[in-house]
């Protein structure tokens, strides 16, 4: 399941231009089944992002828009 939300974040941040993909390498690891007590393999995945060059501008063009709707709130 953390697989699937690592990935969504991912995708969120590029799809908004924030970030761009590095690389993602993907292995399994051996861990005990805390129930049962026999090993078992688990995916794991790494997901390493770049920002674009436009993200300070993008933040800083979010921050202002979240400043204006507080205001508009605020009258």
């Amino acid at each position: 399941m953390a697989i699937a939300i690592v990935v969504t974040i991912a995708e969120i941040l590029k799809n908004n231009g924030l970030a761009i993909e590095k690389k993602i390498p993907t292995s399994t690891v051996n861990m005990k089944d805390e129930s049962r007590g026999r090993p078992i393999q688990k995916a794991k995945i790494e997901i390493l992002l770049a920002k674009t060059e436009d993200f300070d501008e993008l933040m800083a063009a979010a921050a202002e828009e979240r400043e204006m709707d507080d205001v508009e709130e605020q009258s």
